[in-house]
């Protein structure tokens, strides 16, 4: 493991390097002040980190192209990435059909619509957490017995997958996105995880083919446009995504926003005092320490900024964590702040921007809604213990364990 990097010293950034997913924030503050556009020659990736040059990037065609995917793992990082990455693998015209026919069956109205269920769930797994101690208090891991459980069931129950297969879903989930110390690839266990997956979500494919149901599997399968439909390939890919994307980021949203607040004793004792505060806590945590860092995206025209030129051809890391830092957007951005100017707030890419905008944005959104809201009106407060466990993945940023107490009202 590297030692931490300080001012003066050399600059160097690997996102596969676990002292830098220890606390990013201070090299990325780096790379905007110093190297904006920066190459790691060993490795030879680039990395834009300022905002503005972000949510340009976002929006303009032509020259960041997905089609390569958006992991620099070796494994991940060619032309067939949509094959596992659905749309995340694609440019347009391919990406504009397939984000079309995906939009038509994973609709606001739909995602709206399960908001009680969501909140059953919600309920199911908080107050099995908050049991079983004769004090008013209890400890649990937030990650493990709440966070890491409820995503994963609200995908589970859009997609129409049997409870009795969630929890082995997940454990596959897990395996394929974290990252060993020394490999920058998927580990052997991921590909395996990655196989078990396909093979899960191909037989709910055939299963809803020949038995529809109300779920998305379903609705996708029944979906058109001009006689248009995703095949089943299209379709497991996407399903892949979901469980690896959707799942796997809200659990790491929710463990970010349990950890940042209980640092900060004032704020956290006005989120438990006001619930109309969990909207903005939750718009801080994805601006402060946003669950998806770091987008890949291979270069089709040369892009300069201050002077320095990425070539045609490179592989390149948008850096949403930093954008989301970058202090010539957010007032005292290396602050977290529930309070911080919603107008501000609202200038957070961590859904990215653009015709690559999060289609799950809004299931997130409502799932960390429902979980936080529900703590705060059975809790008077949480704190953390010793003995967090850092998630370490090469893109997404959270925990893998987070011990709590919390104070039952």
């Amino acid at each position: 493991m590297s030692e931490p990097q300080h001012a003066g010293c050399p600059l160097h950034f690997d996102h596969y390097d676990y002292a830098l997913q220890d606390d990013p924030y201070p090299v990325y503050a780096r790379l905007r002040r110093e190297a904006p556009l920066f190459h790691n020659e060993e490795h030879d990736f680039w990395v834009m980190s300022r905002h503005a040059d972000i949510h340009k990037a976002f929006r303009t065609d032509g020259v960041y192209s997905n089609r390569m995917g958006v992991s620099l793992d070796e494994s991940a990082w060619n032309e067939n990435a949509h094959v596992v990455m659905s749309f995340l693998g694609m440019d347009p015209p391919e990406q504009t059909r397939l984000r079309k026919l995906v939009s038509r069956g994973f609709t606001p109205k739909r995602v709206a619509e399960m908001e009680p269920r969501i909140r059953e769930l919600c309920t199911l797994h908080l107050e099995s957490a908050l049991a079983g101690d004769e004090f008013d208090w209890a400890e649990f891991d937030w990650i493990g017995d709440f966070a890491g459980r409820f995503p994963m069931d609200v995908i589970s129950e859009l997609l129409g997958v049997p409870p009795a297969d969630r929890d082995e879903l997940r454990r596959l989930a897990d395996l394929l996105v974290h990252r060993e110390h020394g490999l920058r690839d998927v580990p052997a266990v991921g590909f395996e995880a990655s196989m078990a997956l396909f093979a899960y979500y191909g037989e709910l494919i055939a299963q809803r083919r020949s038995t529809p149901g109300d779920d998305l599997v379903s609705a996708l399968l029944m979906t058109e446009d001009d006689g248009d439909r995703m095949t089943d390939g299209e379709l497991a890919a996407f399903l892949f995504l979901m469980v690896v994307a959707g799942n796997e980021t809200t659990t790491k949203l929710l463990g970010n926003a349990v950890h940042n607040i209980t640092r900060h004793p004032d704020q956290l004792a006005a989120v438990f005092e006001d619930p109309d505060l969990v909207g903005p806590w939750i718009e801080e945590t994805l601006r402060y320490d946003a669950s998806s860092q770091l987008l890949a995206r291979h270069t089709l025209e040369d892009v300069t900024i201050d002077g320095v030129t990425c070539p045609a051809g490179s592989k390149l890391l948008i850096n949403i964590g930093s954008a989301n830092h970058d202090e010539t957007v957010f007032t005292d951005a290396e602050d977290y702040d529930i309070r911080r100017d919603r107008a501000e707030l609202a200038k957070h890419i961590a859904f990215g921007g653009g015709r690559h905008f999060c289609l799950g944005a809004n299931l997130a959104r409502l799932e960390a809604t429902i979980a936080l809201e529900e703590l705060v009106t059975r809790c008077r407060t949480i704190e953390t213990l010793p003995g967090a466990q850092r998630f370490y993945s090469a893109n997404v940023r959270g925990f893998a364990s987070l011990p709590v107490r919390v104070v039952r009202r």
